[in-house]
This record gives C-alpha cells, structure tokens and sequence, in this order.
C-alpha cells in the first residue's frame, strides 16, 4: 500500500510515524514534509494547498490512500477532487469541512440542533459589532473564516473586544476571513479536546486529550496553535465522556448528514466543561496539533485500517486499543512565536534526545541543510514521551527537551501540570 500524508507539521510527522508501523504500508509520501518525515517517508515538495498538484502526484505514483493533515486543504476540496478522479483520501468534503471553515455556521447548526454552545450573535458590519459591545465586558470575537488558527479573541475588556472587530473586519489581517464575526459569551471552566473518527453515521472516540494554547506558563500570553498536549486528561470522566458522545458528537454528526453533508474523517470538539457540563468552544475538522502527537503515542492499533473504515462506512465493525500509558507533548518554538520570530537556527541535541525510550522527537517548523536541521518555522519540534502516568511522562519528556539546543529556543515548562 502507498500512502500520501499532506501536510509539513508535527501532527503529520507524527501520523507518518504511526502509518509507517503499518504491515498494510509499502510506501509513505509526505508533502511538503520536513526534516522528520524524511527519515520515514519521502517528501515532495508541494505545498498542503495545491489541490491540483498533489492528486496528479497521487495519480502519476499509484498512491492508494491520501491523509490530510491541514485545514486548508480540506476547505479547498482536496477530499474531493482525489474523489472525483478515483481516488481515496482521508478527511470531510469541502462541505462537511465547512463545520471549521464558517464560525457562523458552526454555531448556526449547533443552536438548530440543540448542541450545547455559548450564546452568540453575528455580525457583517463593523459599525454594528461596536454598538453591540458596549454593554459587553469579557468577551470572545471570532473571525469567521480560517485565520490559521489566530481568528479567536478572548477579550477580557470592551476596549480588547473592539480592537478586535477593528483588526478582523476594517484592518482585515485575516483577509475574507473577516467579512462577519460571531461574538459569543465567555464561558468559564476547563478546556479539554475531544477527537473521533467518523464515516458519516458512525463514530469511534478517541482518547481524550488536553492542549495549552496560551504562549507562556501559567496560561498567560497570546493564543498559540498549541504549546504542548498530554493524554489522557483526568478532567474527562468516563460519564463526562458519555455525555460529550450522546449531547455534542453524535447530534452534530445527525445533523450533518441530515444537513447533505455527511461528516468523514475526524471530528475535533474543543469544549469546556464547567458545573452544567460540556459546551463546545469549537469544532475543528482533522487531527488536532499537537494533540495528535501524544494521541498517536497511546494508540496500540494499527491506523490504516481505521481510516478506511472511515472512507468506507464501516466503522462500527471496527476497535481501537490505547496503551494504558500516559503521554505528553512539550512544543518547543521559536523565541516571538506567535508572532515574529527568525528561521534558519541550527538545531543540536537531536541524536542524544531521540536514543531516550519512549520518546520520539516530532519535527513540525524544521527543514534539513547539508546534513544539519534548521528552524523553518514558529513551532519547531515536539518532543513527546510516554509513562507509566502523567508525572512520568512529563519528566520523561522534559528530560528530552534539556538535550536540545538552538538559539532563540522558547518552551513552556508546566505543560501537563494542570490540576485535574
């Protein structure tokens, strides 16, 4: 079997680790790929985002599965341009994918169906937003479109809140992405991820898992794509999981195919759980990064089969097993990230870090020079362990993170040390 992994960061690094443990896969291409992905599988260098070029790659080179890693191809309808030209890929429709493209239709098809939400209002006059925010404290405005994971503004001021609006829909640093906003209520309580696979009817959960977005110890700083992920998490109960099954997941998936836009691939839910219960903060519509990371870690099955199950609609007839070890992944970014940061520092401590067991290193902003690896990027690497338990599990991964050197290195240093 010949596999196609779109995408260059640590989530694919890591799925391209688990689908090379396949028996079923002969063959792994990644594109763009980095410097991780080059020791398992060969890279190719197109970008995530063209369409066209990556299913006339998979035609030319007999590729028989496509994973799809980034947002953007899939809002762009790579799913269903392979489709189209008879072959397989892994990932919702363009339509289905809208559940992380559109905000406003998100929260539009979750108050139509009773999944538990914050209130909202939505906007496509920036004129109007103010006038609604000046009865509003804390707050979050959203751009509604893909705004590569920076369109969210937790707003704890009215003078935030409108400085947002004027950034997403006058200044339009996000683009079209900009043209309305959804302002919703704050919500408080714990945010946890929970993952499943989907095939349109049927659905299997994964492990649930925890990320910490903000830039800095403590939850401080700016929003990021993810600073580090552990799993599983202690705040998702065994009941608190029925109830994110029954109330959000399988509603959600109902009134996708209900909706014409029957949901494949994975179905992400960041929620928050406070004393009601959950209530969704987001969908998102692929493996989450760097969730994926410690997620792929835990999972003993074998993945291939899984997403073809998902292509196929065969799910129900299928079981995933989960090492009852703990895992956790500590992001190490670049010094500025999110914003500003430089590219092109040489990378040392690789080699002493990878000979630790039960630990992996996922490339995610790398790229290889002459035998060196460099920074290419904002998140850098991933360094991702495995323990007996959660305490285990961060030292091991810490312990890893001290091998590792490059100027300008940025890392947090209570990733997993929430209290449950």
């Amino acid at each position: 079997m010949r596999v196609l992994v779109v995408g260059g960061g640590g989530r694919e690094h890591a799925l391209v680790w688990k689908i090379s443990q396949s028996p079923k896969v002969k063959k792994i291409y990644c594109a763009p790929g980095n410097a991780g992905t080059e020791a398992l599988a060969e890279n190719v260098d197109i970008a995530a985002d063209q369409v066209e070029a990556l299913a006339d790659f998979a035609e030319r080179e007999s590729v028989d599965l496509c994973v799809v890693g980034p947002e953007q191809a899939l809002a762009l309808g790579i799913v269903d341009r392979f489709r189209e030209r008879g072959l397989r890929a892994f990932g919702p429709s363009a339509q289905a994918a809208r559940l992380e493209g559109s905000k406003v239709f998100c929260k539009n098809l979750m108050r139509d169906n009773g999944v538990p939400t914050a209130d909202y209002k939505v906007f496509d006059d920036p004129a109007a937003a103010r006038a609604y925010l000046q009865s509003k404290d804390r707050i979050i405005v959203k751009a509604d479109g893909l705004a590569a994971g920076k369109g969210a503004y937790v707003c704890q001021t009215r003078e935030e809140a409108l400085l947002a609006v004027e950034e997403i829909m006058e200044k339009k640093i996000y683009g079209s992405a900009g043209d309305q906003v959804v302002i919703e209520e704050f919500l408080e309580g714990r945010e946890v991820s929970f993952l499943a696979f989907a095939d349109g009817k049927s659905l299997i959960p994964m492990e649930p898992a925890q990320d910490h977005k903000a830039a800095y110890d403590g939850d401080k700083g700016p929003n990021t794509g993810g600073m580090g992920a552990y799993s599983p998490a202690p705040l998702l109960t065994p009941e608190l999981q029925g109830r994110v099954m029954a109330e959000i997941m399988y509603p959600t998936v109902e009134a996708m195919a209900r909706e014409g836009r029957p949901y494949r691939g994975v179905l992400y839910a960041g929620l928050m759980i406070d004393s009601a219960g959950p209530k969704v903060l987001e969908f998102n519509a692929r493996f989450g990064d760097p969730e994926t990371q410690p997620l792929m870690m835990r999972m003993k099955s074998d993945l291939i089969p899984i997403l073809d199950a998902c292509i196929d609609g065969t799910l129900k007839d299928q079981r995933i097993q989960w090492s009852d070890e703990s895992a956790v992944c500590v992001v190490m970014a670049a010094e500025g990230y999110p914003g500003k940061y430089a590219r092109g520092k040489e990378i040392s401590g690789l080699q002493e870090a990878g000979e630790q067991s039960g630990f992996v290193v996922f490339h995610a902003g790398t790229s290889p020079s002459e035998g060196r690896v460099l920074t290419n990027g904002g998140r850098v690497l991933g360094a991702t362990a495995l323990g007996k338990d959660l305490p285990a599990a961060i030292d091991r991964a810490y312990e890893a993170v001290g091998k590792i050197k490059w100027d300008g290195l940025h890392f947090r240093k209570d990733i997993g040390r929430r209290p449950a």
